[in-house]
Parts: C-alpha cells; sequence; structure tokens
C-alpha cells in the first residue's frame, strides 16, 4: 500500500532523535535542518481512482430507538440516520448513540455515518500533511480515501475515544489505556486520587502499581507504625465507585497492582475474597447485594481488578517448594519469609473463590521490555493489555480478520499486512494532536509514541475455516496471524522513522528494542507449519527481516505497535460474531431486526465451516437446521464426531477447556508488543488446584498476565442463585423442612369436544384442530402446516405437543398469547380470516385465533384482540357509520407492513424474553450465566476479554 521516499540523516544513522517536535513536544510540521525530504508513497488497495468510496454502496434511512428491556422505556431515540445498506441494526444503534456527536434534536447534531467517518478521518488527513508523513498531497488523498473504505466496510475501527473526541472541540483524546504511577509519599497518594478522577471521568480506565507504599509492618519517619497500601485502596474505591466512569451509572475501571515480595502481600491477595464473604452473609440476611442493588455499596475493592506481580524466581519457589522473602519497600531487605506454595495456593484460593487477583509475569514482561533503559514495566491498564512505562497511554485500534477471508476462504495475508501499515501511520499520526488527561501522560506518550494495534473475530474465522479453537492448526493459524500483525506494524514503524524521526527514548533504549525485534522474528520461526497458515508464516518471516534491516538504519517510531484488547463496542461497530481472541460464545445467537422484532440464528460461520469440511449442501443444510433446534453439534444427521471440536464455544454444551484458552494466548503472546485481555473461564466445579495449574502453566507458556472466573464465584451479580450445586450448599449449611410445589398435569378425556379451522397465511395454507375439556378449557391442540415428513411439519407437530402439555399443566392460555402474538417471521401477510385479516407470522395468527375462539372478552380487551363484529361495534360507537371509515385497515390489530428479512437456515423468531445472545444461550442451557446485567439497557451482557460488553447498546464494564 506505501513505500517510502528518501533515506535516513546522519543523525538517525548514528542512533539519535531527530529534533521533530516543537515545546509542547507536537510536531511543528517543517522539515529538521539538514533532513533529506521524505514521504510515503500511498498506493490503493481497496480504493479506486476517480471514485469517492461512499459512491460504491448503497445507502438508507434508518430509526434509532433504543430500549430498557426490562421496562420498556426509551434509553435514545433518533430518526432518519443514514447508513450503508449492509450494516447491521445493532452496528447502526450502537454508532448513532454513542459516536454521533451533537446535541440530539438539533442542526448540529451528526445524522450520517458519512459525516462520522469525515471528522475523523479529516482530522488524520491534515495532521499528517502538517507533519510531513506523505510525499504529496495525491498521496495523502489517497492514504484518507483508504482510510475511508476500511472503516465505511468495517474492516478496522479505531478505539473509542477517537470516535468520541476527533476532530470536534472537545480535547483530543484517542487513547483508552492509562497507566498511572504512585510513590510513598502522601502527596503522591492525594494525586493518584485526583489524575485516577480525572481519567474515569473522561470515560476511560487506569492501572498503577501500589508497590512503592510501604507496608503496615515498616515504621513512617515520625515513628509511628505505616498504613499499608491496602488502607489506601480502600479510599481509592470509594473513589471510583463514587464517580463512576464518564458519569455513567457503569463502574469506573481500574487495576490494581502488589508486588509479590510486598510484606502486605496476603492482606491484598485476601481482600476481595474476605468481601465476598460478607456479600454472601448480607445477601442470606435479606440485604440486596445484586451488582447494582441498594445494598452492594457497603461491599468494599469492588470498583478494581486486582493482579500479583509474580516473579521468575518466586515461580520456580513455588515449583521447588521453597520460602520466599518479602521486602521493605525503603530498605530492600528481607523483613519476613513465607511459603512460596502456601503464598501461591492463597493466591489460587482467593481467585477460585471471588476471580481475583489475577497474576501478572513481572519477569516475562521486562524481557519484553523495549524500554528498560527508561524504566521498568510496573503496571498495566484495567484490561491488562497494555503494559509499559508509568504515566503512559496506548492509543488503540483492531482489524476484523473475518474481512480478509477470500473467495475461497483463505487468509488474504499480502491485504493484511497492507491494511496494518496504513492503520498504524494513521495511530501514530494521531498523536501529533492528542490530548492527554495529565500532563506526566502526556509527556511519555509523545516521548514513545505507544501504540497497539489488535484484531478481534479471530474465534469466527478459525471456526469458519475449519479449524477447532484447541487445535494445532488453529493456534499455529492464530499465532502466523499475530506475527505478521505486529512484523508489518513495526516494519511501518520503522520507515516512519525514516520520515519523521524515532521515538525520543529510543536512543538510549535502541540496542534493548534491536533485541526485543529479533526475539519477536526467532519467535516466528518457531511456528508449526500446517496448510493454512504457512503462506501467512512465509510472509512474517519476509516482514520481519526487513523490519530489522530498516529499523537497524533508521530506528523505530514507536516503542511498542501491539496489543490484544477487548474489542467490545467497537466489535459490535464492525459486526463481529467474536471479540478479540476469544472463541465464539455459541452457535445460536440473538439478533435484531430491521423495522423491530428479533430473531435467533445460527451464526453464518458454521455453514461456512460445513462447506470448508467438505459437507454436502443438503447435508449442511440439515446440520444448520439440527444446530438451530438444539444448540450444538453432537448426533447432528452427518456430522462427523472428528469435526465436534470445530464448533466448540465458550459457553454451550460443548465448551473449551480451560487449558485450551491458555495454550491459544500462549501462540499469540511472542508476537504482542503488550499482552491479551482475555479472562479463562472454568466451570462450578473446577478445584483450587486447577486454578494453581491454570497460573503456573500461564508462566511456564510466556504469558504476560492471567485471570480467571469460575461459573457462579460471585455473589454479586444478577446470577443463578437457587440453582444446582449452590442451593444445595446452601440447604445444608442451613437444614430446613422444604416442601416443594410441583403443577398437576390435568389429562382430557378419552372423548373431548374440538373443532379445527383451517387458514392461510400469506399463501401458507394450514389446520388449526382446538381439543377442549368437558367444562369448557382448552387443553390440546394441533396444527397441520406443510408437507407430511416435512422438517416445518415436524416442528409444528413437536410445537404443537408442547403446548398442550403445557395448558394441560395449567399453564394460562392468555399467557401463550401474549408471548406468541406479534411474533415477525414468514410465512406473514393477508389471512383469509375476516377477524384477524393480516398476521406477521403463522404463529400470530394461530395464537390470535385461539384467543378468540377461547378467552372471554375481559382478557381480550387486555390483549388487543379483538373479533370483526367487535371492532365495527367500537368504531362506531366512537365515529358513527360514515362510509369513508376504512373498516378492513381498523380490523387489522397488527401493522400493515412487514419486514421481510433475507435469512439463511437456521432462523427462527427469538423468544419474547429474550434480549441477548446470553439469555438466548441461558434459555437453551435451562441455567443462568455468570454476566451482569447492563445498567443502560438492561440486558445480559457477555464476556469480551476481561470486561463484560452489552449486545443491546453497546457499554462495557470496563474501559472502551
Amino acid at each position: 500500500m506505501t513505500e517510502t521516499v528518501g533515506g535516513p540523516t546522519t543523525e538517525q544513522e548514528a542512533g539519535k532523535p531527530a529534533d521533530t517536535t516543537g515545546k509542547s513536544g507536537r510536531r511543528t510540521g517543517k522539515a529538521a535542518a539538514g533532513r533529506t525530504p521524505a514521504g510515503l508513497v500511498v498506493q490503493r488497495v481497496f480504493t479506486t481512482a476517480g471514485t469517492h468510496p461512499y459512491d460504491e454502496v448503497e445507502w438508507e434511512r434508518r430509526d434509532v430507538v433504543m430500549t430498557n428491556w426490562r421496562d420498556g422505556s426509551i434509553n435514545f431515540e433518533q430518526r432518519g440516520v443514514e447508513f450503508p445498506a449492509h450494516w447491521s441494526v445493532n452496528a447502526t444503534n450502537i454508532v448513532t448513540s454513542k459516536y454521533f456527536r451533537g446535541a440530539v434534536g438539533t442542526a448540529e447534531r451528526e445524522s450520517s455515518l458519512r459525516q462520522l467517518i469525515d471528522r475523523v478521518v479529516g482530522a488524520y488527513h491534515r495532521a499528517g500533511v502538517d507533519g510531513g508523513y506523505f510525499a504529496s498531497d495525491a498521496d495523502a488523498e489517497v492514504f484518507a480515501h483508504e482510510l475511508t473504505w476500511m472503516l465505511l466496510h468495517q474492516v478496522f475501527s479505531f478505539n473509542s475515544p477517537v470516535w468520541f473526541n476527533v476532530g470536534t472541540t472537545s480535547p483530543q483524546q484517542v487513547s483508552a489505556c492509562f497507566i498511572l504511577s504512585v510513590d510513598d509519599t502522601m502527596e503522591s497518594i492525594l494525586n493518584w486520587y485526583r489524575e485516577e478522577g480525572l481519567i474515569f471521568k473522561g470515560g476511560s480506565g487506569a492501572g498503577l502499581n501500589l508497590s512503592r507504599i510501604r507496608s503496615s509492618k515498616e515504621l513512617l519517619h515520625s515513628g509511628g507504625t505505616a498504613s499499608g497500601p491496602v488502607s489506601f485502596m480502600r479510599g481509592a474505591d470509594a473513589s471510583a465507585g463514587t464517580i463512576k466512569s464518564g458519569g455513567a451509572t457503569r463502574r469506573a475501571a481500574k487495576m490494581v497492582v502488589l508486588d509479590v515480595d510486598h510484606p502486605d502481600i496476603e492482606e491484598f491477595v485476601e481482600t476481595k475474597a474476605k468481601e465476598e464473604a460478607k456479600v454472601r452473609v448480607l445477601r442470606d440476611a435479606g440485604f440486596d447485594m445484586d451488582l447494582g442493588g441498594a445494598d452492594i455499596t457497603s461491599v468494599q475493592y469492588q470498583n478494581a481488578n486486582n493482579s500479583v506481580r509474580v516473579s521468575d524466581e518466586f515461580m520456580r519457589a513455588v515449583e521447588e517448594n521453597g520460602d520466599f522473602g518479602l521486602r521493605s519497600r525503603t530498605t530492600g531487605e528481607v523483613i519476613d519469609t513465607v511459603d512460596a506454595r502456601k503464598l501461591f495456593h492463597g493466591i489460587a484460593d482467593a481467585a477460585w473463590n471471588c476471580a481475583d487477583p489475577g497474576v501478572q509475569y513481572d519477569s516475562t514482561i521486562n524481557d519484553w521490555h523495549t524500554c528498560p533503559e527508561s524504566g521498568r514495566i510496573t503496571a498495566s491498564n484495567p484490561c491488562s493489555e497494555y503494559m509499559h512505562l508509568d504515566n503512559s497511554s496506548c492509543n488503540l485500534a483492531s482489524l476484523n480478520l473475518m474481512k480478509f477471508l477470500d473467495e475461497n476462504d483463505r487468509f488474504d495475508a499480502e491485504t493484511f499486512a497492507k491494511s496494518v501499515e496504513l492503520i498504524i501511520t494513521a495511530m501514530d499520526i494521531s498523536i501529533q494532536f492528542a490530548d492527554f488527561p495529565t500532563e506526566p501522560i502526556a509527556e511519555t506518550t509523545r516521548a514513545y509514541r505507544q501504540l497497539g494495534i489488535g484484531y478481534a473475530n479471530l474465534g469466527a474465522l478459525l471456526m469458519a475455516t475449519g479449524h477447532a479453537y484447541d487445535s494445532e492448526g488453529g493456534r499455529a493459524l492464530a499465532g502466523s496471524i499475530t506475527s505478521l500483525m505486529t512484523g508489518a506494524a513495526y516494519k511501518r514503524s520503522a520507515e516512519l522513522a525514516g520520515i519523521v524521526g524515532p521515538y525520543e527514548g529510543y536512543a538510549r533504549n535502541a540496542e534493548a528494542h534491536q533485541r526485543v525485534i529479533r526475539k519477536h522474528a526467532s519467535e516466528n520461526d518457531r511456528i508449526r507449519t500446517y496448510p493454512a497458515s504457512s503462506p501467512i508464516q512465509k510472509l512474517a518471516t519476509i516482514t520481519w527481516k526487513q523490519c530489522q534491516d530498516i529499523g537497524e538504519t533508521n530506528g523505530w517510531r514507536n516503542a511498542q505497535a501491539s496489543v490484544l484488547a477487548p474489542t467490545g463496542t467497537i466489535g459490535l461497530m464492525m459486526d463481529c460474531d467474536t471479540t478479540g481472541i476469544e472463541p465464539d460464545l455459541a452457535l445460536v445467537k440473538f439478533k435484531k431486526l430491521v423495522g423491530g422484532g428479533s430473531m435467533q440464528i445460527v451464526n453464518q460461520t458454521v455453514r461456512r465451516a460445513l462447506d470448508n469440511l467438505g459437507y454436502q449442501p443438503e447435508q449442511a443444510e440439515a446440520i444448520v437446521e439440527y444446530v438451530a433446534e438444539h444448540g450444538h453439534v453432537v448426533d447432528a444427521p452427518g456430522m462427523k464426531p472428528e469435526h465436534y471440536e470445530v464448533f466448540d464455544c465458550a459457553m454451550g454444551d460443548r465448551t473449551i477447556a480451560p487449558m485450551g484458552h491458555v495454550r491459544m494466548m500462549a501462540a499469540a503472546q511472542p508476537f504482542l508488543s503488550g499482552a491479551i485481555s482475555k479472562t479463562v473461564n472454568m466451570p462450578e466445579r473446577a478445584t483450587v488446584e486447577d486454578v494453581e495449574r491454570i497460573y503456573l502453566e500461564g508462566w511456564r507458556l510466556g504469558l504476560k498476565a492471567l485471570a480467571i472466573y469460575r461459573d457462579n464465584c460471585k455473589v454479586g451479580q444478577p446470577l443463578s442463585a437457587g440453582k444446582g450445586d449452590k442451593k444445595a450448599a446452601e440447604v445444608e449449611a442451613a437444614p430446613k423442612v422444604i416442601v416443594e410445589q410441583r403443577p398437576v398435569r390435568k389429562r382430557l378425556p378419552k372423548k373431548r369436544p374440538s373443532e379445527t379451522v383451517s387458514f392461510t397465511v400469506g399463501g401458507a395454507e394450514g389446520y388449526l384442530t382446538a381439543g377442549s375439556y368437558p367444562d369448557d378449557g382448552l387443553g390440546e391442540i394441533f396444527v397441520k402446516l406443510g408437507k407430511q415428513g416435512s422438517t416445518l411439519a415436524g416442528v409444528m407437530d413437536a410445537f404443537s405437543m408442547s403446548i398442550s402439555v403445557g395448558l394441560q399443566y395449567g399453564i394460562p392460555l392468555e399467557f401463550y398469547v401474549s408471548k406468541f402474538s406479534n411474533l415477525r417471521f414468514e410465512p406473514a401477510g393477508m389471512t383469509d380470516d375476516p377477524d384477524v385479516r393480516i398476521a406477521t407470522s403463522v404463529l400470530d395468527y394461530l395464537f390470535r385465533r385461539l384467543a378468540l375462539d377461547h378467552l372471554p372478552y375481559e382478557k381480550r380487551v387486555q390483549l388487543g384482540i379483538f373479533s370483526a363484529d367487535e371492532r365495527t361495534a367500537q368504531v362506531s360507537e366512537s365515529y358513527g357509520t360514515d362510509g369513508d371509515v376504512d373498516m378492513d385497515e381498523i380490523r387489522s390489530s397488527v401493522p400493515a407492513v412487514t419486514a421481510k428479512q433475507d435469512e439463511p437456515a437456521g432462523v427462527d423468531p427469538a423468544p419474547a424474553e429474550v434480549g441477548s445472545s446470553t439469555e438466548l444461550l441461558e434459555l437453551r442451557l435451562g441455567k443462568a450465566a455468570d454476566a451482569p446485567l447492563c445498567m443502560t439497557c438492561g440486558t445480559k451482557m457477555r464476556p469480551a476479554g476481561s470486561c463484560y460488553l452489552c449486545e443491546g447498546c453497546g457499554s462495557t464494564s470496563g474501559c472502551s
């Protein structure tokens, strides 16, 4: 896509940074004295000369109305917004509500995706020209068009702060990830509270290491005993809980780290586990301890993720069952000795109880540090993917991997590499004009220019190409893609260093930076080759060689280049099926429809995977229909058992083993500047020893950070309290006489009255037979629709039996009517029934007809269902009998227009009580998932890295 013109200066060859900034640290836009004019020559990859990217897509107007799933109140409304026709309803809703700027209802409010992209790309274009990045104005224009095309077609996305701030009158903050620092003084501690508050107020998150603060076992200069870092955590937690994040209802996002050799490490490890025990006691006493509940604020330390920094020395002591010394913060001498294995067990036990603390492998992190001469890496951002110097920030962007599959479902490595080069160029340009929440962060970021390019949709890519997530081939493909991404990013960074100079801190860190680049390249050579990954790995090998050659001459523009972030909100913006490095959540998902309503749909990747695995179209159709009904592939017709693993997911009937997640992280980690945001989910039956094995194996495999979550380990969430083993444990702890009342089935007599109604809906013919009890209560239904032996006829038979059994167990008919009327799916349209002239689906017609035949008028009034005669009477009473009243239209109790959906096999109407993929999965599994409710729209969130993401409105529980 781009190539450089001009060569390095003598100053660069000597390893010295060029003076390209003014007093503020911003690029002045003028070439430094003695510098050879240079710039990028940008070649077209996606765009066509003479045609603007906007002219290549079909646009349409949409209404965005977002409601709270629980109470139906409207959270957001903007009508007539303009988006490409290929964008989903969900992506439209999230971009409109979160990223459009200007007051709603005013002329200043953005109303088109064109305006949003132009606002952001325009700022990057201008800054790139002013900073001397391009060889000519024509190259700058091609850069802007290529960037526009990729954003328009959801190939990648910048992180949320870019969409919030760039091109507006607000401060141009472009980073979502921040690391702070705190020293062992009261002034520094109070400044920590202040800086954290400013970052939370802006909607971002921060992390820091408290290990400089002396322990509660050490003396103050005045002679008293120090409070210790845990006590100061209490104040910071209260501040975060008050400010929240971005002024919104969700909690603040923060990370607190403590070194394993800190004398207060045991107190730190136990903080959240003890609070979780408190939550259980208060819950059992009748207090509201759900996340967001009225009494949860009495629980401390809940606004942060906690992590322990473990060293190689400590981990070796754990392996050898040796002792480990805890060191004074002021003198560095050992003041206490602990059993390393016992402390490690305590860390695992606390994580087993409440999911905290996670671990960060300090020795590994600093072994891959490009700037050790400027200071150690001591902390991370809240999601653990950004790790670099204290008082720094990272600008993120993520690519949608599914966009790089060609027509044969092969990964287009060359186009991917060119895309990375252009995106990393844009990300570096953003630092030219970026603003920062504090001056120390501004100084460090401008001096080291940390970037974090990453990707989303890895899980979908692996499944679509027929690779199991937990397989050697899947890991080789993931590792090759990650290697190529970081190699291409650092190669472009080296090219930029030859044009606008290396980062300011490069000269003193040149040797270390080159060593880390060599380590990346060496790890690339160790990737096992498989047919799908071999071409990618070969291109990555070439790219790393070019990166080293150019970097040895020019240096690098950026101290770091890549991370794997959660990609929560921006993942929804790109219509990704999976976030970050995560596998698919489940095979059946929840989907919103144009015009309102929703459906459950089998993932598109399932069909692509079946095609790539060699199944015939008829076999694939049957398997997809089986998945739609059962939610998994086990025992699907014609399905080979050896292919089951390809369709394993994060949740459901076949789940990926915890160690499978760890191994996938290990496949990608050697090719990342930073780390990976991911939580390893473990089943409720997992033991503390299982957690120990996960943490120990993460260290052995070379990970930088790792966190686990055991199902149902936390009480302070709207979880499945009262189910399964948890309920049994409560009963055992407090023995009671429990009387379990169950419904009794009232069967119909051998001979019972019934009536049959023939009907047509949208041209589809069928028959409804309703059988009643002798006392005139509905007790069974039979529906004949489609040819005998067809899938549709079988489904309707099963559906009829299910409804009949429910009626005989006492479920009121009006309940079924309220749930199934107004469902929208084909066939739909005109009927031959004068009482129900238009139906939105067959089920809509059936239950309206049953209501008219078997429910009294008073109940039908509440449901809004009336016969033709009753509507005529109502109209006559209200308006008289004028002949200009359109009786047909008034008789219809449903909208006259149904949005036709062009959907593949495996599509069914979503249950009325479902509002997200997580809730749909809960319904299938028959148990609740460990995820909080979104505090904005009320839907059940889904895991995204180490955070949670709401599919309904795009909100996240962590940094965006």
